[in-house]
């Protein structure tokens, strides 16, 4: 797949995987596109080395989308709990 479609599956996918997980994260568009392509990687990674298969084939792939939405969710989580962000309730006195 080009670099157009990899900066589409991530931004798509790390905005599903921002809806999925909700919660105020720091950064705009360009950090959920490279968690969502950070996540695609990670998906990609951990399809074939968990279940043996090419999970990144193509941009119309469903393999494709579930693996990137998978990976953004886990990073995404990693990058809340590494920046300390995520569902805080601040609690006024």
């Amino acid at each position: 797949m080009g670099i157009i479609a990899w900066i589409l599956i991530g931004l798509l996918a790390g905005a599903i995987a921002k809806a999925l997980m909700p919660g105020k994260d720091p950064g705009g568009i360009l950090v959920t596109m490279l968690i969502g392509i950070v996540g695609g990687l990670l998906g990609g990674f951990l399809g074939k080395v968990i279940f043996g298969v090419d999970s990144i084939d193509g941009f119309f792939e469903l393999s494709t989308w579930i693996a990137a939405i998978i990976g953004s969710v886990i990073v995404l989580a990693v990058y809340r709990a590494v920046t300390g962000r995520g569902n805080r309730r601040h609690v006024h006195a």
